[in-house]
C-alpha cells in the first residue's frame, strides 16, 4: 500500500506544482497515472519512488515514510523513468552492475522478457534505439520482482506492435503481490489492462476510480450517428463512427474507451465525476 497525504511540491515557491494531494494506492494492481504533458505526473512518481521529498504531507511506502529511504524499502522498489540515460556498455554487464541491488532479481525472467521483445542479450545499451533501450529496462524492472514497479510513459518510443507485446508481457509476468504505476499521456497504448484510473490535472486528482466502478457507472456506446440520446454525457468521433458515453441506468455491460473517457473528463470534469456521487440502486 501506497499512501499520500495533503502532498505539497514545487520547484519554484511562486509556483506549486502539486498541492494537498490524497491518494491510495493498493497492492496487487495496475494504476494508471493519466494526465496531459506537464500536469505533474513524472513530479508525483519521484516523489513516490523518494527521489524528490514533499515540501510538507507526506508519502508512506508500506508503513515507512519514503524520504527516510529505508534501504528495505528501497531494494523493493524499481523505478524506469521517461528520460534513459544508459552507459555505454554491454546488456550483460548492466545487468551484473545493477541486479545486485535487488535481492529477488530472477535472470531468468529477463532472458524471457528479452527474448519476448525480440531483443539479443549480446547487444550494447548506447548503441540501441529508444524503444529498444525501454524493453531491456522494462524487462529489467519486471526480473527485479520488487513489490512496486514504477514505470513512467514506458511505451515512448515502442512501435504498435511492441505497444500490443508489452501488454501482454505485463499480464504474464506481474504477480498478484506486486503493484505497478504507470504514468502516461499516450492512453491508448493501456489498452484495458488497468485496475484503476487516476488522472492528473495541474497537480491535482480529478479522477481516482477502479475500473469495476466506472463500468458500474458509465456506458460507452458507438454507432454511425452525431447525436446520441439526451443523457449524453460526451460524444466523440473516432474512424468515422461515434463514442458516446452514457450514465449506465441498467447497469448494461460495455468496453470502456480510456482515450474517450480520458478526454471526456478532462473537457469536462464535473459532469463525468457527478455520476460517481450517485448511488447504485
Amino acid at each position: 500500500m501506497i499512501s499520500i497525504s495533503d502532498l505539497d511540491f514545487w520547484y519554484s515557491k511562486k509556483s506549486p506544482l502539486i498541492r494537498k494531494l490524497n491518494v491510495n494506492l493498493a497492492t496487487g494492481k495496475i494504476h494508471g497515472i493519466l494526465g496531459l504533458n506537464g500536469t505533474g505526473k513524472s513530479t508525483l512518481l519521484k516523489l513516490i519512488v523518494g527521489n524528490l521529498f514533499a515540501k510538507s504531507g507526506s508519502v508512506t511506502v508500506q508503513e515507512f515514510n519514503i524520504s527516510d529511504r529505508h534501504t528495505s524499502i528501497l531494494q523493493d522498489i524499481y523505478y524506469l523513468p521517461e528520460e534513459l540515460d544508459t552507459p555505454s556498455t554491454s546488456i550483460t554487464k548492466y545487468v551484473n552492475a545493477h541486479s545486485v541491488f535487488y535481492p529477488n532479481f530472477d535472470i531468468q525472467k529477463f532472458n524471457q522478457v528479452l527474448l519476448d521483445f525480440k531483443v539479443q542479450v549480446q547487444s550494447k545499451l548506447n548503441q540501441l534505439s529508444l524503444g529498444q533501450k525501454k524493453k531491456v529496462l522494462i524487462a529489467f524492472g519486471l526480473a527485479t520482482n520488487t513489490k512496486i514497479i514504477v514505470f513512467d510513459e514506458p511505451t515512448n518510443g515502442l512501435d504498435i506492435p511492441s505497444k500490443s507485446q508489452f501488454r501482454k508481457i505485463i499480464a504474464k509476468e506481474l504477480s498478484d503481490d506486486q503493484m505497478l504505476i504507470i504514468s502516461t499521456h499516450q492512453v491508448r497504448d493501456l489498452g484495458q489492462m488497468l485496475d484503476t484510473v487516476v488522472i492528473l490535472d495541474q497537480g491535482k486528482i480529478i479522477f481516482n476510480h477502479d475500473i469495476q466502478t466506472i463500468e458500474q457507472k458509465l456506458l460507452f456506446i458507438e454507432n454511425n450517428s452525431e447525436s446520441s440520446d439526451s443523457d449524453s454525457l460526451y460524444s466523440e468521433k473516432s474512424m468515422g463512427n461515434y463514442i458516446h458515453i452514457l450514465p449506465n441506468k441498467d447497469m448494461e455491460p460495455s468496453e470502456i474507451r480510456l482515450e474517450v473517457l480520458f478526454n471526456a473528463i478532462t473537457e469536462n470534469t464535473n459532469l463525468i465525476t457527478e455520476q460517481f456521487n450517485h448511488r447504485t440502486i
